[in-house]
């Protein structure tokens, strides 16, 4: 193994976690990392608090420079080098230089793949007017941050309810804008349902940005200079001088696509639980890639920072020599919008009528704390359960200061297969600061047990 050259297409969670675990392993091996942006390792999930005002850098997003990883781990990480093929059979790839925009190929013994996911950009007129956005990549992130701080937007237009609409639009409203958020679907946080939803517009619309929900979006405007003036729905136009897209994203597997790699769920790489492609000795792993639902059991992608940073180390091992299987998802997920905390794990009512699971369903309105303890906050606790088994299937929370991160525990539930009646009698912290003496997960597992 010690031997055998690494090449990373990538150089995020994925990719590098990836290629730090070979270099711990194989202190000689040859490891070259191409990335077709300028950062490595950085927090993507962190930007719309750097444009809110909360972090004060985004250097502070940068968990490790592409110079450390040169520098102290002897990884050959070149940035703005993007790979443009795939050759399996010569087992090279083609990397053009964006510096020098020369081409050249680079050969490899192991491959992985670690190219992630792009925002969906509607084919829309004016859409690339100056003032409208996607999240993607870091860059990005600092792209709409030194715009707001040159231009100094008044009125925001956010496309898209899911995690990102929600936090730029509260970073958006936190920069003094005056926030709207649209989306087609009938309420906020698709990954949710719509009676756990709809307390995230409602904190949301009274705390002052404009909701407007089953509203698709047709067009933008411009003024003569081609800045952004205004978006056009089916029902409205809308005043922006900045727009961010938060429509949702699809998986970069076009590179693997043409050289013959198959492809699966949701267009992602097709792997298996050890990260291995449909061809020898290519892997790939992050958001480019297909996951294993331990729920659904079948293959889903879902693109989590979580999700890649697990990928790439189970990825490192087996490149590595390792044997190491990756175990599943849930689609653990956790956000926030001001003091409104959202978190989600598992299925949805949706989600397991679409698996066909029978289920039983229950919600139930809590407190955070003791009932007298100063501080106590109101949240809302959604479980599913399997008809029958009363097995845990999924869990939605919302609520006040210390609600969310109760979605651990009913992720540990679902992934050791607990029933409800299991979950009540699970032996859960107790102090009045923290929890009332049942705590509100436990209350609506006792609805179900």
């Amino acid at each position: 193994m010690g031997n055998r050259k690494l090449v990373v297409i990538g150089g995020d969670a994925a990719g590098m976690s990836a290629a730090s675990k070979v270099r711990r392993e194989h202190p000689d091996r040859e490891i070259v990392v191409f990335e077709r942006g300028r950062h490595t390792s950085y927090a993507a999930c962190g930007m719309p608090y750097f444009i809110a005002g909360e972090v004060e850098s985004s250097d502070r997003l940068i968990a490790r420079r592409p110079e450390v990883f040169r520098e102290k781990q002897n990884i050959d990480v070149r940035t703005l080098h993007e790979v443009v093929a795939i050759d399996t059979e010569q087992r090279r790839v083609k990397v053009r230089d964006l510096r020098q925009d020369t081409t050249f190929w680079e050969g490899w013994d192991d491959l992985l793949i670690a190219t992630g996911a792009s925002p969906i950009v509607p084919d829309l007129p004016s859409i690339d007017a100056d003032g409208i956005f996607s999240l993607s990549t870091l860059q990005s992130g600092i792209d709409v941050f030194e715009y707001v701080e040159t231009h100094q937007p008044a009125k925001a237009v956010v496309v898209g309810g899911g995690y990102i609409g929600i936090e730029m639009a509260e970073a958006l409203f936190e920069r003094g804008m005056e926030v709207t958020l649209i989306d087609m679907a009938p309420e906020v946080m698709v990954s949710m349902d719509a009676d756990v939803a709809e307390s995230i517009s409602q904190a949301m619309r009274d705390a002052g940005v404009s909701v407007f929900l089953g509203e698709k979006l047709e067009r933008f405007e411009t003024d003569a200079d081609g800045r952004l003036r205004a978006v056009v729905t089916d029902r409205q136009t809308l005043e922006a001088d900045l727009v961010i897209l938060g429509i949702g994203i699809r998986p970069n597997a076009e590179l693997a696509k043409a050289a013959g790699i198959e492809l699966g769920a949701g267009g992602a790489i097709k792997v298996n639980k050890r990260l291995e492609t449909s061809v020898p000795d290519v892997w790939a792993a992050g958001d480019c890639a297909e996951s294993f639902h331990l729920v659904k059991e079948r293959p889903v992608f879902i693109a989590l920072g979580t999700v890649a940073n697990k990928h790439g180390l189970v990825a490192g091992i087996n490149i590595s020599g390792g044997r190491m299987e990756f175990p599943g998802v849930l689609g653990t997920a956790i956000t926030r919008f001001r003091d409104l905390e959202i978190s989600r794990t598992g299925l949805s009512e949706k989600e397991a009528e679409e698996a066909g699971i029978p289920f039983r369903v229950k919600t139930i309105d809590a407190l955070t704390r003791s009932h007298y303890f100063p501080g106590t906050a109101k949240l809302k606790v959604k479980l599913l359960v399997e008809e029958g088994t009363g097995r845990l299937l999924g869990g939605q929370i919302v609520g006040g200061s210390g609600a969310a991160k109760r979605i651990d525990t009913i992720a540990v539930a679902i992934t050791a297969r607990l029933t409800a009646e299991q979950l009540v009698y699970t032996d859960l912290s107790y102090a009045p600061p923290f929890s009332p003496v049942w705590d509100p997960v436990q209350t609506a597992a006792r609805t179900l047990a």
